[in-house]
């Protein structure tokens, strides 16, 4: 993580609305042969954005533990199925799969109850800019302005 101290030294040469119009200035700068070494992406007025993707309930509590406890009980299974002799290494994978969908179903069902109802919903979570500021070394800051506002005239 920056600190303010880390933007000491640095002036913004131009503000972007979206990270990709920020990027591709810095790719421009690069084209023109612009000590891009120089620059950095400054992203600006930061919130928290967190999409609600659906409820939490008590079968999908399970369902989730289980497709967690299958992909464990795969990877044990196979490693078991790699290290046992034997005809049918196969078996070992699909009852190690079978018992990891159970307890995982099972663990999935009791942290689901420990929670007591306060978070019984499914959700995303995003650090998102308002802006994106292009800050370049005060030394560099006037040509870097120079070849921007000749080549890209999408700034603020």
């Amino acid at each position: 993580m920056l600190s303010d101290q880390t933007l000491t030294g640095y002036e913004p040469v131009a503000t972007y609305g979206r990270y990709e119009e920020a990027q591709r200035a810095v790719d421009y700068l690069s084209d023109q042969r612009f000590p891009v070494q120089h620059a950095m992406i400054v992203g600006m007025d930061l919130r928290m954005v967190e999409k609600v993707l659906g409820r939490l309930t008590y079968l999908r509590a399970a369902g989730m533990g289980a497709a967690t406890g299958a992909w464990i009980g795969l990877l044990i299974g196979l490693f078991f199925a790699i290290f046992t002799p034997g005809r049918f290494p196969w078996i070992l994978v699909l009852w190690s799969v079978i018992w990891g969908v159970v307890a995982g179903a099972i663990f999935g069902l009791i942290a689901h109850a420990f929670t007591g109802g306060k978070r019984d919903f499914l959700s995303s979570s995003a650090i998102v800019a308002n802006r994106y500021e292009l800050r370049v070394t005060t030394p560099q800051a006037a040509e870097a302005r120079r070849l921007l506002e000749t080549g890209i005239p999408q700034h603020t």
